[in-house]
């Protein structure tokens, strides 16, 4: 690699703050806040709106969409389909 192209490469927390859930993992990105990890060192912290603690495919709480009504809302629009005219 040629030096001094490529971005820092450090520890980083990510922290779901909906979900109070947090980790510490290497990356690139960078951050102006800092918090102090379990093992008592210091490090970027990266506030995220979702992970694997908040999302509904890793947790099992799926949200109830109302497909019915969305359903019924085309038909009244566009028809049946080809078999009704």
């Amino acid at each position: 690699m040629k030096p001094g192209i490529h971005p820092a490469y450090r520890p980083v927390v990510f922290r779901d703050r909906s979900a109070d859930f947090a980790f510490l993992t290497r990356s690139t990105a960078t951050s102006d806040k800092t918090v102090e990890w379990r093992d008592g060192n210091s490090y970027p912290v990266i506030d995220v709106e979702i992970s694997s603690a908040s999302h509904p495919f890793y947790t099992g709480n799926q949200r109830v969409v109302d497909t019915a009504g969305r359903v019924e809302r085309f038909e009244r629009r566009y028809g049946r389909g080809r078999g009704d005219r």
